[in-house]
């Protein structure tokens, strides 16, 4: 059985339009609570706890050498 946990995407405001933009990062809530990021509980999504770097961050190269098991 695989072990999920949730995460966030960091997103950040364009000045001249106001829209969210996605900063390329996604991270646990302990992670970005840590590092002064807002927290939107609606935005969650999970990944294996296999994914995220020791910081608590999603690590892509870790992604890409792990099966995905739904097609998340």
């Amino acid at each position: 059985m695989l072990n999920f946990i949730e995460v966030f995407d960091v997103m950040q405001v364009e000045p001249s339009t106001g829209a969210s933009v996605w900063t390329g990062v996604t991270g646990t809530r302990t992670a970005l609570r840590r590092d002064g990021h807002m927290i939107d509980p609606k935005a969650v999504a999970y990944c294996p706890v296999d994914w995220l770097d020791e910081r608590g961050y999603l690590d892509a190269e870790r992604a890409r050498r792990h099966p995905r098991p739904w097609g998340i």
